[in-house]
């Protein structure tokens, strides 16, 4: 299979991560309307690793393989736990999600600098001209963003969490549906360590339990394991780049879901991601595609 196929043939599953994932932000929105963080989070991880466990239930595996407890529990503490609580509070300190949306674009960098000791300078190109054009998607946004010391060192917590915690999920090998009950069970404790000191309320109203299903099924299940799966098998840096594709669809599902206006510029900035991408992805060793 040439690496043009291959492309082709992850096509589907990087689309339909990308479309579930910045749909993921919208129902985020819904839900936090009727209920606190720290509720949602709670509720959604119970609710992801309960359905993990279901899944599971035929071949009765649980666990991850015998010695690798510790690995991948401390890879789910840092991407799921870790960074779905940096994320959170970084907005509930003012940090608006367009310039959040921003700050985490610096990931696919960061990891191109880390994991790829020689790439070509176009690769590099490619992503800062997707950086750019996710710049020019999320504008608005960062024209109102407030900025505050606490907001912004868990926005930079949420990016370390997330590039360390890729880092290490691309080193483990078992399957997804293998690894991740216990990934929801460290980042589950880890939100109720949160539980006695933050706000904890919901309203048992269609406009909360629409949102936590969604999230808690179809995002921390089904996006969640096609995460895993790109990550085991392909480039990190290329499946990290798909995670510029997602203020996109929100703001196209914002557009056509809540009917709010499109700007210009943010129709010019989806083509320059979309540019900065085709140039990354081209430029990406054959090995890794």
């Amino acid at each position: 299979m040439t690496s043009r196929t291959s492309m082709w043939a992850a096509f589907p599953a990087m689309a339909t991560f990308v479309l579930l994932w910045g749909s993921a932000a919208i129902f985020t929105r819904w839900g936090l309307d009727h209920g606190s963080v720290f509720a949602l989070l709670v509720l959604r991880f119970s609710l992801a690793l309960g359905a993990l466990l279901l899944i599971g239930l035929p071949a009765r595996r649980w666990l991850p393989g015998p010695g690798t407890g510790w690995q991948v529990a401390s890879t789910g503490l840092l991407l799921t736990g870790g960074y779905s609580v940096c994320y959170f509070q970084a907005m509930a300190h003012g940090i608006t999600p367009g310039l959040l949306a921003t700050l985490l674009g610096v990931q696919p960098i960061l990891t191109l600098l880390l994991t790829e000791r020689r790439f070509q300078p176009a690769r590099l190109c490619g992503l800062c001209l997707a950086l750019f054009g996710l710049l020019l998607v999320v504008y608005q946004s960062l024209a109102l963003a407030r900025l505050s010391w606490p907001g912004m060192g868990f926005a930079l917590g949420a990016l370390l969490c997330m590039t360390c915690g890729a880092m290490l999920q691309k080193r483990i090998q078992q399957a997804p549906a293998q690894v991740l009950p216990l990934q929801y069970l460290v980042s589950l404790l880890l939100c109720l360590c949160f539980v006695p000191f933050q706000p904890f309320h919901f309203e048992p109203v269609m406009g909360f339990l629409i949102p936590l299903l969604w999230l808690g099924l179809v995002i921390s299940v089904g996006a969640q394991l096609l995460l895993y799966r790109m990550i085991r098998s392909g480039s990190l840096v290329n499946v990290t780049s798909l995670f510029y594709l997602v203020p996109v669809v929100t703001v196209l599902l914002d557009y056509l879901v809540l009917g709010n206006r499109m700007p210009a510029l943010a129709l010019a900035g989806m083509l320059a991601v979309l540019a900065g991408l085709a140039l990354a992805f081209r430029a990406s060793p054959a090995s890794a595609r």
